[in-house]
């Protein structure tokens, strides 16, 4: 795994091997994670990086906050609740020497009170098939972590539909993922 595009465009990613004890973790595939970056930034969805702070939840490695980083965001929280996936989260920043990435080690779908910026970009990558994507933007909506109008992207095995509060933008589907585009809020103005 590396990044795609930006300033740390080319770097390695630390991630999972075959008979890893993280190899449960599914992370994005460069090709994946390059065809989805190409359709945020096709222009669609404004300019979504610059000056963008990200919140990535079911984080995994990070590769999709620090590809958002490396591409003009701002700052990016990284959740997740693996020990595998936050020491990978951990090392990656530490490797591109990233100093606006925040790690929580805390459940997606029982957010604290958010004490910062709410995020403007949002990528959700439950574990496929679980109903856990519906429940942690329902706790990133509660907690205050969504800013007016934030995108959402959201992986998952199947199209999703729009939770409350939620508009549906797109779904684009790579192999076995369908990404889904959402906007919280501004329902009356899309």
């Amino acid at each position: 795994m590396r990044i795609i595009a930006g300033r740390w465009r080319g770097h390695p990613l630390a991630s999972v091997g075959k008979g890893d004890p993280g190899a449960h973790l599914r992370p994005t595939t460069d090709r994946v994670r390059e065809s989805l970056f190409n359709v945020l930034a096709g222009g669609r969805f404004g300019d979504p990086f610059e000056d963008a702070h990200v919140l990535d939840l079911f984080a995994g490695t990070g590769a999709l906050g620090l590809e958002a980083l490396s591409r003009g965001a701002v700052s990016a929280v990284f959740v997740d609740d693996g020990r595998k996936a936050l020491s990978l989260i951990k090392s990656n920043l530490k490797t591109l020497r990233c100093e606006t990435g925040r790690v929580i080690a805390r459940d997606a779908t029982r957010l604290p009170i958010c004490d910062r910026q709410p995020a403007t970009l949002v990528f959700l990558d439950p574990p496929y098939g679980k109903g856990l994507g519906e429940k942690a933007l329902a706790a990133a909506a509660k907690g205050g972590w969504l800013s007016e109008g934030a995108l959402v992207v959201w992986e998952e095995s199947a199209p999703q539909n729009a939770p409350e509060g939620f508009t549906r933008l797109d779904t684009r589907r790579y192999g076995d993922t369908h990404a889904t585009m959402l906007r919280f809020g501004l329902a009356d103005e899309m």
